[in-house]
């Protein structure tokens, strides 16, 4: 099945693809020529999509999935995933006033925020991330797709496993992979939490990172984090990120501390997560 999403431009197609390359997982994920692949499941059910821009202003979704029924929910899942409804004039609006903003913005007029495909998924790659490098949790990553994730026949090269249900991540020794037993035991219980709470990712749920916050092992870098890339919070903002610190501090020519970043980013309200992409994307330039 091929699908059309369309979006009003600009879109900074290279940025986002750049940004889901280099946090790829083997045997989940595939960049390609210009197309993200990966595998995908939703309410027991497993397939895959390929999507790659066309012209029109528009993303195309090659998608294979035996559940038709599942379509609509499938095309707002990856709406969000690829922040396809964005209104960057609003937003650009909005931070232009701080001419660091209005500069970077002049430089990547169409910078999405990259979403996720599952709640989960992120916070278990997000927990995985703590303290160590990109590199480093994304190869964690791998090995937990590897070790219980579900395997599956595709027709995309590369593409063999689905990341694992919250059932198996809930009752696993994830400190096996090699990483701490607290952070094992914070996945495991993350897992947990979606089981007793299902609508626990839900985006515009009220209150979603007091929820997140109040799991053991979960702190405000982790909440703010999947806030910003799952329940699509416009205006979250890991502010003790070693990342944005960095780019700020890089774009302004003096070291800044982390206390002086968000008294930056009051500023930037209601479009910090906007504001913290941007920095981000600063730093891969300056690679």
């Amino acid at each position: 099945m091929r699908l059309r999403l369309a979006y009003l431009p600009p879109y900074d197609w290279p940025a986002m693809l750049g940004f889901l390359s280099a946090r790829a997982v083997a045997g989940m994920e595939t960049v390609v020529d210009g197309v993200y692949s990966r595998s995908i499941g939703l309410d027991g059910a497993h397939g895959t999509f390929s999507i790659r821009p066309v012209a029109g202003d528009a993303l195309e979704v090659t998608l294979d999935f035996p559940d038709p029924a599942a379509v609509p929910e499938i095309v707002a899942r990856l709406r969000r995933m690829f922040d396809l409804d964005a209104d960057l004039a609003a937003i650009h609006r909005s931070l232009e006033a701080d001419p660091l903003m209005a500069r970077l913005i002049a430089e990547r007029p169409g910078l999405r925020v990259p979403g996720t495909w599952d709640g989960l998924e992120l916070a278990i790659r997000a927990v995985l991330g703590q303290q160590i490098s990109v590199v480093a949790a994304i190869r964690l990553a791998g090995k937990l797709v590897v070790q219980y994730g579900q395997p599956l026949a595709s027709v995309l090269p590369g593409i063999t496993q689905v990341f694992p249900a919250a059932d198996v991540l809930a009752q696993a020794d994830l400190a096996a992979l090699g990483m701490p037993k607290s952070r094992g035991r914070t996945l495991s219980g993350v897992a947990q939490a979606l089981l007793d709470d299902p609508l626990l990712f839900e985006p515009g749920r009220e209150g979603g990172v007091a929820r997140l916050l109040a799991l053991h092992g979960i702190g405000d870098w982790t909440a703010q984090y999947i806030a910003l890339r799952q329940l699509r919070e416009m205006d979250a903002f890991p502010g003790g990120d070693v990342g944005l610190i960095n780019a700020l501090s890089a774009l302004e020519g003096e070291r800044v501390t982390a206390r002086e970043l968000l008294a930056r980013a009051e500023g930037w309200r209601p479009c910090r997560g906007y504001a913290a992409q941007l920095l981000w994307t600063s730093l891969s330039r300056a690679d």
